[in-house]
C-alpha cells in the first residue's frame, strides 16, 4: 500500500491530502532550514488545516534529506512503554520537535492535543483510533468512535487542535515517529474516558 498524508479534524473525520512523493533536495535540508521555513508558514497561515497542509511536505523533505534524524530516538521506558526525545524546543518558540517511541502493545490514553500536530511514522506500525465529541445534556463529555487507521513507515498524519485519538504500537517492533506540535492550550487539552463519559485536563 502506498504511503499517504492524512488529516484528522475535531469532528472525527479523516481525509487524505496532497502527495507522499517528493523529490530529493539538491542540497541537504537541515533542521535549521526546516525551522526557518516553519516560521514563514506560521506567519502566512493562521488556521490548523492550512498550516498542516503547508508543513507536511516540509516534514517529508526534512526526513528524506536529513537521515540522521531517523536515528535520534530513545528506547521506550520499561515503566511507561514510551519515550520522548526533544530535537528542538526553545522558550517562547511556538513549536516543539520531538522523536517518540512506543513499545509494541502499549496504548495511549484517548486524548486531544490542544494544538495542531503532525506525526510522521518512521518505524514499526501504529494503530490510530478516532473519536468525536457527542455531548448531550446528561453527558457533556461524551465521545463516540468514528474510525481507525493503521499507519506504516512513511505515512504522515496531522491533527487539528480538537481532534481526539488514541494510538497503539502493533507488531514486534517499537513504533518510532517524528512529532511536531504547536503551542498547547492547556485549558483545551483533555484525556477522555468513554465508559464513564468523563474528561479531565492533562
Amino acid at each position: 500500500m502506498e504511503n499517504a498524508n492524512w488529516l484528522l479534524t475535531e469532528d472525527g473525520q479523516l481525509r487524505q491530502f496532497g502527495s507522499a512523493e517528493i523529490e530529493l533536495p539538491q542540497k541537504v535540508y537541515r533542521l535549521y532550514h526546516f525551522l526557518s521555513d516553519l516560521d514563514l508558514v506560521l506567519e502566512n497561515y493562521q488556521d490548523d488545516v492550512s498550516r498542516i497542509e503547508a508543513i507536511v511536505p516540509l516534514v517529508r523533505k526534512l526526513l528524506l534529506s536529513s537521515y540522521w534524524l531517523q536515528l535520534e530516538y530513545d528506547p521506550p521506558s520499561p515503566k511507561t512503554g514510551w519515550a520522548v526525545k526533544f530535537l528542538y524546543r526553545e522558550y517562547q518558540y511556538p513549536l516543539t520537535v520531538q522523536m517518540v517511541t512506543w513499545q509494541p502493545g502499549t496504548p495511549s490514553t484517548i486524548h486531544n492535543h490542544g494544538t495542531w500536530g503532525i506525526v510522521a511514522l518512521l518505524g514499526g506500525q501504529e494503530r490510530n483510533r478516532f473519536w468525536q465529541r457527542a455531548a448531550d445534556s446528561d453527558s457533556p463529555h461524551r465521545i463516540e468512535p468514528t474510525g481507525e487507521l493503521l499507519l506504516n513507515p512513511g505515512d504522515v498524519i496531522g491533527f487539528t487542535s480538537g481532534a481526539i485519538h488514541a494510538i497503539e504500537s502493533l507488531g514486534d517492533e517499537n513504533a518510532v515517529s517524528f512529532n511536531l506540535y504547536g503551542v498547547t492550550d492547556r485549558d483545551r487539552r483533555y484525556k477522555f474516558d468513554p465508559d464513564r463519559q468523563t474528561a479531565e485536563k492533562f
